[in-house]
């Protein structure tokens, strides 16, 4: 069916992350003048790559976790994930280091999990599947009836059956209470809560919920973009473009001009767009506390500063001139206090006192991120955000991710690394102007879930709408990627009604 070209709009969309470039290359896909106005240098917000010498760096999202979200994308347009790049299902998924000499391979096959559960924790392999299969309901669920709300009233959930599920799901307990009424064994227990990490909460304020990620982390599998996670970034750039979007790089947006409630125009530091209707995929915080002038905010600084958000990250990309054979593409370091950690990240925000952290060698999987014979090492080590960031902090924990790692894998390399940039709270501020210099956006508590987040649609400027990790769905490369297309119907739904 082709679109109504009478409701065609001069949208401005704010940001090319992935929510950004989701949004814009559906609204032009509905026949709208869709344009992209880009902070930074090349697309994909913190998907962006950094090259040297050889070396290919994701430098933000690394994990590539429930592939049907991408695929379902795709399908939208008529393409396919294969249309773009090979996806490789990764086996072991990844490796977890405990203390001592303790480690676990995470299989790809659930039997072989299953199995792994038993070695380690005799009567656990049956409590494993029952785990998995309400984890299976949840995930169902969750992105049959949940995901794609647009959260804007709580009248949405206004559905016995609906209230009937969410008490289903456990909305209204903790991760940690289900995962620990099930399983006592501190390798396994780890296993299960760490993927709330990503989700910017710890397992005793994540809603039970979220057990979800577990089916979709061991049971849809852990897999890899061929060339790299930036390969999702010009698979839909292409997308975008292909519909008629307009993606304009080196565009800082400094202002958003207001007219009688209506936002009428963009401002960057040497141009003006007109605009029907604005999508802002930038830093939520920053698009009202710094481009709307105060009387337009839906949100004041009060109530920025009550959220509690995901953590930031220390990063670092590494090239080393040799290959380490004992690392994994993905391994968490969790020969540390996973409490105290999560301890100093949300309720005594400092930098920690014995760090978990992550390292990733995608040179193990992809033979392009990297010249012939060496490994390119991403580290990353969650933090709490709007602390101290300084050089020698960075360089402090440097050292020691690398003694530990060292140590671990039996094998010095420090001596043989030969690119070497850090990435903190600060670059957060700077690249993105992300709020406090988080990572991930909001944490998933249950106070900021669904209704209880910044919503899409603003209350005091009719025609400017939100997108990305700081509203609905929440934190994520596939929620962003929801996050897109939930504001893009919505926007064509208000047209249609003749809302806007």
């Amino acid at each position: 069916m082709k679109p109504d070209m009478s409701a065609k709009r001069k949208i401005i969309v704010i940001g090319s992350g992935f929510a950004g470039l989701s949004a814009a290359g559906l609204l032009a896909k509905s026949g709208h003048d869709v344009t992209v106005l880009e902070k930074n240098d090349q697309p994909g917000g913190r998907a962006r790559i950094w090259e040297k010498d050889g070396f290919v760096f994701d430098m933000g999202p690394s994990w590539y976790w429930m592939p049907e979200v991408f695929e379902q994308y795709y399908n939208l347009f008529g393409k396919t994930t294969s249309d773009f790049y090979e996806l490789k299902r990764l086996d072991p998924g990844y490796r977890i280091y405990y203390r001592g000499e303790e480690k676990i391979d995470v299989p790809a096959s659930i039997d072989e999990l299953v199995q792994l559960f038993e070695a380690k924790e005799p009567g656990s392999g049956s409590k494993l599947r029952a785990f998995m299969a309400d984890s299976q309901y949840k995930y169902q669920t969750a992105m049959g009836e949940y995901v794609h709300r647009i959260s804007d009233s709580i009248t949405e959930y206004f559905d016995l059956k609906l209230i009937i599920k969410s008490f289903q799901l456990q909305i209204f307990q903790s991760l940690r209470s289900e995962v620990r009424n099930k399983f006592k064994n501190p390798a396994l227990v780890s296993l299960l809560e760490f993927p709330v990490l990503f989700l910017g909460s710890t397992p005793d304020k994540t809603p039970a919920m979220y057990s979800m990620m577990n089916y979709a982390d061991l049971v849809l599998g852990t897999w890899y973009p061929m060339g790299g996670m930036n390969q999702i970034v010009k698979a839909m750039h292409s997308i975008a473009v292909e519909n008629g979007v307009k993606i304009l790089l080196n565009q800082e947006v400094t202002k958003i001009e207001i007219q009688h409630k209506k936002a009428k125009r963009v401002h960057t530091a040497g141009k003006v767009y007109e605009a029907d209707i604005i999508v802002s995929g930038s830093d939520y915080n920053y698009t009202e506390q710094f481009l709307l002038d105060e009387e337009h905010r839906a949100y004041d600084s009060t109530y920025w500063d009550k959220r509690t958000m995901s953590p930031s990250s220390l990063l670092f990309y590494i090239g080393v001139n040799k290959k380490l054979p004992e690392l994994l593409h993905h391994n968490l370091f969790f020969d540390a206090d996973f409490e105290m950690h999560a301890h100093e990240i949300y309720n005594e925000p400092k930098w920690p006192t014995e760090p978990l952290f992550y390292a990733c060698v995608t040179s193990k999987t992809d033979p392009c991120a990297a010249p012939a014979g060496m490994e390119n090492l991403f580290l990353l080590m969650p933090l709490a955000p709007g602390i101290e960031d300084t050089e020698e902090l960075r360089s402090r924990y440097f050292n020691l991710f690398i003694e530990r790692i060292e140590k671990r894998i039996g094998e010095p390399f420090k001596q043989n690394i030969v690119v070497n940039r850090s990435y903190c709270i600060k670059d957060f501020e700077k690249d993105y102007h992300s709020f406090k210099g988080n990572a991930y956006g909001l944490a998933n508590t249950l106070m900021q879930t669904a209704i209880l987040k910044p919503k899409m649609i603003s209350s005091k400027v009719t025609n400017l709408f939100y997108t990305g990790q700081l509203t609905v769905p929440g934190p994520g490369v596939p929620p962003a990627i929801i996050s897109g297309q939930i504001v893009a119907k919505e926007v064509n739904r208000r047209i249609d009604k003749q809302l806007i």
